[in-house]
């Protein structure tokens, strides 16, 4: 039986990425949470950041992934914080939840290239690894973890898709 599947981890572990490719392999319709957030709002996240703060952010985020769990099976990249909000792994327990690991030094060079996150700010080595700090114990709550670091996102879609497929989610 075809389930949801969401991808959850650090900023730069590799959702989007390697979500797109499981996607492909299964034939899923995939989305990003944060690009639904901002094709809904009409705005940028840090936009949003911005405008609403982090708690205004959260609870758009919480109603994106709402209406997300409420169409058709597909592949859900996560924002990076949605995990360590109270209830939401809760409110997705019907799908399977894999945490893309990465180490704060490997997610800090991936979101170094010029991506505009409104929580990472300053040294991306330290904000990344505050971010770990903060949502690991929620992170490690996902049904199943998968290592990101020293593989390619080919590999690490090829393992989210057997998982999937082994576990009865697609």
């Amino acid at each position: 039986m075809r389930r949801h599947l969401i991808l959850i981890g650090l900023p730069g572990a590799g959702k989007t990425t390697v979500g797109r490719l499981v996607a492909v392999t299964l034939a899923a319709p995939f989305l990003d949470l944060d690009e639904e957030i901002e094709r809904h709002e009409g705005a940028t996240i840090p936009d949003l950041f911005q405008r609403i703060g982090e708690p205004g952010f959260r609870d758009l985020e919480r109603a994106a992934m709402r209406r997300a769990l409420a169409g058709e099976p597909a592949v859900i990249g996560a924002g990076g914080g949605w995990a360590a909000q109270e209830g939401n792994l809760e409110a997705a327990a019907d799908a399977l939840v894999l945490y893309l690991y990465t180490t704060p030094t490997v997610a800090a060079a991936r979101t170094a290239a010029g991506d505009n996150r409104p929580l990472i700010q300053g040294d991306p080595a330290t904000a990344v690894a505050d971010l770990l700090a903060q949502r690991e114990q929620f992170y490690r709550r996902a049904d199943v973890m998968v290592v990101t670091d020293e593989r390619s996102p080919a590999q690490v879609a090829a393992e989210v898709a057997a998982l999937a497929r082994e576990r009865g989610r697609w």
